[in-house]
């Protein structure tokens, strides 16, 4: 039987990671950048970009907006630990999607190497 650490690694081997020293010129040459946490992680911090699309509704989502009918579309993906995002890009494979990569390491390794997150604040009501 097999568990969910199982799945991450059959996804990753089927799927493109990159590197983290590559990651910032992934993300300037791709047309999104798509971070697959749940919205709360999401809002606690996020790479400056990313739109969040959780790894729960990913599918539904891809099928019925319009601005991912192109699946060609050069797409950059990331979660926590960059296991959700490895299976988030197997599915996206699996839909056609021919250009998606996974940051390896995900939003953990991003934010050990110093590289900027933005946490979006509430505006006052006073």
């Amino acid at each position: 039987m097999k568990n969910v650490h199982d799945l991450v690694e059959a996804a990753k081997a089927h799927v493109r990671e990159i590197p983290l020293e590559k990651s910032e010129q992934a993300i300037e040459q791709a047309d999104v950048l798509i971070d697959v946490r749940e919205a709360d992680e999401f809002h606690a911090g996020h790479i400056p970009g990313a739109l969040n699309i959780p790894r729960g509704i990913l599918e539904f989502k891809l099928t019925n907006d319009p601005a991912f009918e192109n699946r060609g579309l050069n797409m950059v993906i990331y979660c926590k630990n960059s296991g959700r995002s490895a299976l988030s890009a197997k599915a996206m494979k699996e839909m056609g999607y021919m250009h998606v990569q996974s940051i390896a390491g995900g939003i953990e390794a991003w934010q050990e190497a110093g590289k900027r997150v933005i946490k979006p604040e509430l505006p006052d009501f006073d």
